[in-house]
């Protein structure tokens, strides 16, 4: 089982998000949440690009890689070659709702086959010698949660689970787009509260879905061992920097988001020495100085200027140098 303290707060796995560079930028901003690859299929790792779907940096760590599959043993091939790359913990997508996910009878769909997802966590297990979790929803379209939580939940600890992150919504795979599946069925936190009340103590649960602040994130750690944000840590990337301080009792990486850019810039500046566009990284910062003076300049600057084929590290500098000025010119008028 999990018994990493770091499984107490992570970043979800959310496609086209949370890459590698990504999570090397939210690595500057706390040192204890716990990272998510994008999902990256078993066929994908088998014959594609190894380096593009597996490579991640020393710096991420702790950093699981979420696999998506139906295929016991392709999973277990997948598993074996990404054990190289030093993943601290693999977890299977069961809660994805996509149609191209339902058509490889994969994610949430597998909520109905409990059987299969514990012969697939079976299977990794015997490839890894880190830990393995379930990401699932807490049933899909016309099945109750009750049972349906449940079932799934004994299944794969059975099979040898580690921890269970638990998005505690339905997915429901007819009539809603995945867009509309993050937000329109009703959360029901009693239900995670309820499953982790009758596993008890040694089963780690995370919760997932519609939390957006860690204040809320600390009252549901009164009931789970876990919680897991997406959106708003992506999108607000501030509310990273409080995570040490006020989920772990450590002190913040850096003393504010200015101190985070001047840390992250020998890694932005390593991936354009070797050929790398400037808007890979920076597209996932246009969230940081929310709130602040400037940021909207901020955001600009490098929503114009960084996509530029020849943009270095002075645009993320300029566009850094617009919140300054800005919060410059609120103290001269106060």
């Amino acid at each position: 089982m999990l018994k990493d303290q770091s499984f107490r707060f992570s970043v979800a796995p959310m496609m086209d998000w949370t890459d590698r560079h990504c999570r090397a930028f939210h690595r500057v901003l706390t040192r204890r949440a716990r990272l998510y690859t994008e999902m990256v299929t078993a066929n994908a790792i088998l014959f594609g690009d190894r380096e593009r779907l597996l490579g991640h940096d020393a710096v991420e760590h702790p950093v699981a890689l979420q696999l998506g599959g139906s295929d016991p043993e392709a999973l277990a091939r997948a598993a074996a070659v990404a054990a190289a790359w030093g993943y601290d913990e693999i977890n299977l997508n069961v809660g994805c709702p996509s149609d191209r996910v339902q058509g490889g009878n994969f994610g949430a769909c597998l909520m109905r086959s409990p059987d299969l997802v514990a012969a697939c966590v079976a299977a990794l297990k015997a490839e890894l010698n880190v830990p393995v979790t379930v990401k699932c929803r807490i049933g899909v379209d016309e099945q109750d949660p009750g049972p349906a939580l449940d079932e799934l939940a004994d299944r794969v600890l059975a099979a040898g689970c580690d921890g269970l992150i638990v998005h505690a919504r339905k997915a429901w795979l007819q009539g809603l787009s995945p867009r509309e599946n993050r937000d329109v069925p009703p959360l029901d936190y009693d239900r995670v509260y309820r499953l982790k009340q009758r596993l008890g103590e040694g089963v780690p649960i995370s919760i997932n879905g519609g939390i957006t602040t860690l204040e809320a994130a600390r009252e549901h750690l009164n009931r789970v061992d876990g919680v897991m944000l997406g959106r708003a840590a992506y999108q607000q990337p501030d509310l990273l920097a409080r995570v040490d301080p006020l989920l772990f009792g450590e002190p913040a990486p850096q003393a504010d988001s200015f101190a985070a850019v001047e840390a992250f810039e020998p890694y932005v500046a390593a991936h354009l020495e070797h050929g790398g566009r400037l808007h890979d990284i920076t597209r996932h910062m246009l969230g940081l100085f929310g709130g602040l003076p400037g940021a909207r300049a901020y955001r600009r600057h490098l929503a114009v200027e960084g996509v530029k084929p020849a943009a270095g590290l002075d645009v993320l500098r300029a566009a850094v140098a617009e919140v300054r000025r800005a919060l410059q010119r609120r103290a001269l008028v106060a």
